[in-house]
């Protein structure tokens, strides 16, 4: 019994002190509304075998000229005063970048291997998907006038540490005058006397009460290069410098969770300077396009670009919702401002995404300080959905003579497709291949308005032709049927109204690979000569035989002899019920071929026009040599020396981009809807 009462005693005993023990915990958590709870927090030094983490900055400048070339100027030096592992990426095709870059060596490096609209401004889409060629701990996008400040550097450190994928955004300072610049070491921020200025001080007068503003287009992202992606979603084809790319993308990585985004606009001190003259970035090619007001279209180019691919339109998200990283008392906190909860780091690894938080004890400082940086901070969010009602039409503000001027090359030649939309895909195949060659003088007739907004969203020198046939089939308008007959009417129509505004045409269909550029070639058989690829498919024998003119390659001069044939040419096939191929090799070669001169030249007696057939090793057509069912078709072509290879010959639109696929002889990328820079 005695042992059985101590027994008893012993655990009343046991049972008060852990009852005492609960209390006294209790009383030691801290209450509801002053909750300071804790994530994952990782201090730098605790992880030297880290380092300090490489940081790769992208952005596209405009020329470094006049006072926007000193603006990025000053800006990239503060980039690159701030760490000696930063380097920074300029996607541009302006020379004076390469200038620029020169003296910074391999830590500025310019890129001109991107997709650019035919006016110089970069896709935006086009950089990310280069961005991830380069081999970096931390990416950031950036606006190339924004002026970075050493606490940048503080926080991607520390972000880096982080123990999860992330994706940081912030916006910029807008301010008016800044009479500070940086020393000839690129360190030192000097006064206008020439004084040292401290870093600090810069800081402090930067982070006085400021409204952010995310409806700006400078705001700039960076994240940790993992094989994480950012978002779900396939980035559309953005013009870079409209603004709406980067609310895309910010939105798309909130909804797909795949990253924590967060905040970090006031612990980062950046600034761009007032610029009341202020043009998204953009590189003006030719003083021709130069009085275009703002660029608005491509503006609008982009929010179609949204409404069409971007979800986020239907879930938009508040800038004010996502956690703000602020630093309190040398500690980085991250603030729920609407629900008035901070969240510290600590040591164990958490669940950002389900917020499964541990609780701390009440730190009053610390809530003060997030009390004080709230009611300091106005967060403007804005409504991309606001400004997408009712959305004014596309078009481009050029008209044909315009685009003429400011395509053509110096010899007034302008390479011409005309497609419709079920050939979207072909088109921009046969852009990117003429991009690769550098070929830019290409011009594209529309056959549809469907083609000429997608040109226009594709950055393409697009016009639209309202003579065009109407109701164009999609899969149903290939060689032989009534719509490839009426569709290949206006090409001739075309050709022969910019031939009367003085410039010369090749008229390439977009079925027509290029190898190499033909022009030098085409031009060398002088004025009054048309050349054209024989549509011959005998290996020997005369190659102008009746109705053998190829009317989808041919090269015409703008001078009297060419543009009156061509007026016959389009006379003949307005009556026939044929297409307009046959009208070319009746008028100008003859019926059964009467006006043939030798096997390859045809003279049109009224005119005096020469008709010169092509090599057909030189610019083969689909069913000469069976070129197109070699095991390797470009080897076949380059033992040849073909400067191109036409898709013809072959029945079907979707048989014919079957072949050329399969062959290799592709260069667009659908899925991402960008030239690929290997083979597709």
């Amino acid at each position: 019994m005695k042992v059985t009462r101590v027994g008893l005693w012993s655990i009343w005993l046991y049972g008060f002190v852990f009852i005492a023990f609960s209390l006294y915990v209790t009383q030691r958590l801290p209450s509801f509304k002053d909750e300071i709870q804790r994530l994952p927090n990782f201090n730098h030094n605790d992880f030297p075998n880290l380092g300090n983490p490489t940081i790769t900055i992208f952005s596209a400048p405009v020329p470094f000229t006049g006072s926007a070339g000193a603006r990025q100027n000053l800006a990239i030096r503060s980039w690159l005063a701030l760490s000696p592992q930063i380097t920074v990426i300029l996607f541009t095709q302006d020379p004076s970048s390469a200038s620029f870059a020169h003296p910074y060596g391999s830590r500025v490096l310019v890129d001109p291997s991107i997709d650019f609209t035919f006016l110089g401004t970069p896709f935006f889409h086009s950089m990310m998907e280069r961005s991830r060629a380069f081999t970096t701990d931390i990416s950031v996008f950036i606006n190339p006038e924004t002026v970075l400040l050493p606490d940048f550097i503080s926080v991607l450190n520390y972000a880096f540490k982080l123990d999860h994928d992330w994706l940081l955004v912030a916006s910029s300072r807008n301010v008016s005058f800044f009479p500070f610049h940086l020393d000839d070491s690129g360190k030192q921020w000097l006064r206008e006397d020439g004084k040292w200025i401290r870093t600090q001080e810069l800081q402090e007068m930067l982070g006085q009460n400021f409204q952010w503003n995310h409806c700006d287009d400078r705001i700039f992202m960076a994240w940790n290069s993992r094989n994480v992606p950012l978002h779900n979603g396939v980035l559309p084809p953005f013009l870079y410098g409209k603004g709406i790319h980067t609310h895309w993308v910010i939105n798309e990585a909130v909804s797909s969770e795949f990253r924590f985004v967060f905040d970090a606009s006031s612990t980062i001190s950046s600034f761009y300077l007032n610029d009341d003259e202020h043009q998204s970035n953009q590189s003006v090619k030719s003083s021709i396009f130069s009085d275009v007001k703002n660029r608005s279209w491509e503006n609008v180019g982009n929010f179609h670009l949204g409404a069409t691919y971007g979800s986020f339109f239907f879930h938009e998200i508040k800038y004010s919702s996502l956690l703000k990283l602020i630093k309190c008392d040398g500690q980085y906190l991250f603030v729920d401002f609407t629900e008035d909860i901070a969240y510290r780091f600590t040591e164990q690894g958490l669940n950002l995404w389900n917020r499964k938080v541990l609780h701390s004890r009440t730190k009053k400082k610390h809530m003060a300080c997030v009390h004080y940086v709230k009611s300091q901070e106005r967060i403007l969010d804005c409504s991309l959905r606001d400004q997408l009602k009712d959305l004014a039409r596309l078009d481009f503000p050029f008209s044909l003579e315009s685009l003429l001027s400011g395509t053509a090359d110096k010899n007034k030649t302008i390479v011409l497709a005309v497609a419709g939309y079920s050939y979207k895909d072909m088109l921009m195949s046969w852009v990117c291949r003429l991009r690769h060659l550098q070929v830019s003088n290409f011009l594209i007739c529309a056959l549809d308005q469907e083609t000429y907004e997608f040109s226009v969203l594709q950055g393409l020198p697009v016009f639209y032709d309202p003579s065009a046939p109407k109701n164009i089939s999609f899969d149903d308008c290939h060689f032989g049927t009534t719509c490839f007959q009426r569709v290949t009417k206006v090409k001739s129509k075309m050709v022969l109204r910019i031939l009367k505004l003085g410039y010369n045409v090749l008229l390439s269909d977009v079925d027509v690979y290029w190898f190499a550029n033909p022009l030098p070639i085409l031009r060398s058989y002088g004025p009054a000569v048309l050349v054209a690829q024989s549509d011959e498919y005998n290996k020997a024998g005369p190659v102008n035989l009746p109705r053998r003119l190829n009317s989808g390659f041919y090269f015409a001069h703008s001078d009297g002899s060419t543009i009156a044939a061509m007026e016959k040419v389009v006379k003949h096939a307005t009556t026939s019920g044929l297409s307009e191929q046959p009208s070319f090799y009746d008028t100008l070669c003859g019926e059964g071929g009467s006006n043939r001169i030798s096997d390859d030249r045809c003279v049109e007696p009224e005119t005096n026009l020469t008709v010169h057939f092509l090599d057909r090793n030189l610019f083969p057509n689909g069913a000469y040599l069976d070129l197109w069912q070699k095991k390797n078709v470009k080897k076949a072509c380059a033992k040849m020396g073909s400067l191109i290879l036409h898709n013809n010959w072959i029945s079907g639109r979707v048989k014919k981009l079957e072949r050329q696929v399969l062959s290799g002889l592709w260069e667009y990328d659908s899925s991402k809807r960008m030239c690929c820079r290997a083979q597709c």
